[in-house]
C-alpha cells in the first residue's frame, strides 16, 4: 500500500512539474520567425532554421509575438508530452537566437586538435588521426586544449560532443583523454602509490 503511494506521490509531483511548464508561455524574440506548417512548426532566427513536426495531440498557437503550447486534450497520460514540447520550442527558439555550445578539453602527451573545413581532426595517440565531420548546422573551434562545438540544435550539438569525447574517453589515473569542460573525474591511485600505501 505504501509502495502504491509513494508511486502515486510521485506521478502527481513529476506529472504536476510538468504541467506547470507546458502553460509557460514562450516569448518569440525580436528577429525571430515562427511559423506553422500542417503539421510542423519552423522556427528562423540568426543562427539559422530548425524544424519539428508537431505531435497529433500537442495544439500550438502563435499570438503577439508568444506562443502557447495547449493539450488538445485533458488525458493524465499526455502531461509529460505537453511539458516536453513547450521545452524543445522554447531550445528551438533558443538555439536561432544564440545558439547552443559544448566544450570538451584534451589531455594527454602529443595529443592535438585541429579543425580543417568542416572536420574535426584528433591526433590521440592512435595509429592514424580521427575525423569527425560537422553535421549541418554545427562549428567546430579549437583553443588551445579545448574543443568548441556549437549550433543550433542543442540536441545535435551535444551527441557530437559525446561522440568526440567517446573516441578517447578519459582515463582515471592520469586524466588522460577528452573529458567535457565541467566535468570532474573521480582518480584512482596507480599500482605503485596503491602498493606503497598498503606497506605503510
Amino acid at each position: 500500500m505504501l509502495k502504491k503511494e509513494a508511486l502515486a506521490e510521485r506521478f502527481y509531483v513529476e506529472f504536476g512539474n510538468m504541467s506547470r511548464i507546458g502553460k509557460q508561455s514562450i516569448i518569440i524574440p525580436d528577429g525571430i520567425e515562427v511559423n506553422i506548417n500542417n503539421n510542423l512548426i519552423l522556427v528562423k532566427g540568426p543562427k539559422g532554421e530548425l524544424s519539428r513536426e508537431i505531435h497529433p495531440d500537442i495544439n500550438i498557437e502563435i499570438k503577439d509575438k508568444e506562443i502557447s503550447v495547449r493539450l488538445k486534450d485533458s488525458k493524465e497520460e499526455n502531461t509529460p508530452i505537453w511539458g516536453t514540447y513547450r521545452a524543445l520550442i522554447a531550445n528551438m527558439i533558443m538555439g536561432v537566437s544564440k545558439g547552443f555550445e559544448k566544450r570538451l578539453i584534451f589531455e594527454g602527451v602529443g595529443f592535438r586538435a585541429v579543425v580543417n573545413e568542416n572536420k574535426l581532426v584528433l591526433s590521440l595517440g592512435f595509429s592514424h588521426p580521427v575525423e569527425i565531420t560537422a553535421s549541418n548546422g554545427v562549428e567546430f573551434k579549437v583553443e588551445k586544449n579545448t574543443i568548441i562545438i556549437s549550433g543550433a540544435d542543442k540536441n545535435l550539438v551535444g551527441q557530437i560532443a559525446a561522440n568526440i569525447r567517446a573516441t578517447k574517453k578519459p582515463e582515471p589515473y592520469k586524466g588522460k583523454g577528452i573529458r567535457y569542460e565541467d566535468e570532474v573525474i573521480r582518480r584512482k591511485a596507480g599500482k605503485k602509490a596503491a602498493t606503497g600505501t598498503t606497506a605503510a
